[in-house]
């Protein structure tokens, strides 16, 4: 749905791409951690729902990502052991006992944070 706002200049964010150099092991992974389906599938595309897709590159991560997720968890706890199951990493600990950088199976950080 698109809601056109006062003054703006009918520019609206469509969603998040990740770059990816497995496209199946990040797929599996954002997939299972936020509980969206597979909606499109191309050789170098797969979109997860309206809002999240991966595309493919042939380079890997090398550097600290410049835009990242912030996620928010209704169960924190449970939220942070299921990342972890699913590969990914604990940047550190708990901040401000509000949230936690993470990285993915490939390296791209995002966050969870408490609701």
């Amino acid at each position: 749905m698109r809601v056109r706002r006062q003054g703006g200049t009918g520019i609206d964010v469509s969603g998040v791409v990740i770059d990816a150099t497995d496209l199946d092991l990040l797929a599996r992974f954002w997939s299972s951690l936020l509980g969206l389906d597979i909606t499109r599938r191309e050789d170098d595309w797969i979109s997860l729902g309206p809002q999240l897709a991966l595309q493919r590159v042939a380079e890997p991560k090398t550097g600290k990502n410049r835009v990242h997720l912030d996620l928010v968890a209704d169960d924190f706890t449970a939220a942070t052991a299921r990342a972890a199951e699913l590969g990914a990493s604990a940047q550190g600990g708990l901040r401000e006992n509000l949230w936690q950088v993470w990285q993915d199976p490939e390296g791209n950080e995002f966050c969870i944070c408490r609701s």
